[in-house]
């Protein structure tokens, strides 16, 4: 019982600012370490920590009924594949730099997954709605630069 009890202390030494995350050792409980962050969290016991963090199942269904489609889906993708196009341009939007998210939108043109609009105004509103960050190095200008539907 003891060790149920246990002060897990958690240390992140990457620089603040960094886009890392360090979760050492085996702590339950949701903990959330930013860089350049200490965190120190009492262990409960498995019982309370499970319904602490304990939240429902959502199948694939369900997050895709509520979610709308990427506007970019090529007609002829077939409508078993649309999601996958559309969560490919999620994780890209929300992953990459500005450089290699147009990069992969040509080539996913070229391989009719996407019909990509003619404004790169549209086409960034859209890829901010999908998750792509418009802050500092994402503002419109500079995807402007990039951006291509040719």
């Amino acid at each position: 019982m003891e060790e149920n009890n246990q002060e897990k202390h958690v240390v992140n030494n990457f620089e603040a600012g960094a886009n890392c995350q360090v979760f050492n050792g085996n702590i339950t409980g949701c903990v959330f370490a930013m860089p350049g962050s200490t965190v120190t969290q009492q262990q409960a016991s498995a019982d309370s920590t499970a319904m602490d963090c304990e939240q429902p199942e959502v199948s694939d269904d369900e997050e895709e009924e509520s979610e709308e489609l990427c506007h970019f889906i090529h007609p002829s993708v077939d409508s078993r594949q649309e999601w996958q196009v559309h969560n490919e341009v999620k994780r890209l939007a929300s992953r990459q730099g500005i450089q290699d998210i147009c990069r992969h939108l040509q080539q996913m043109r070229r391989e009719n997954k996407l019909l990509l609009p003619q404004s790169p105004s549209i086409a960034y509103e859209e890829l901010v709605r999908m998750g792509m960050p418009s802050g500092n190095g994402f503002n419109e200008s500079t995807f402007r630069k990039y951006y291509s539907n040719k």
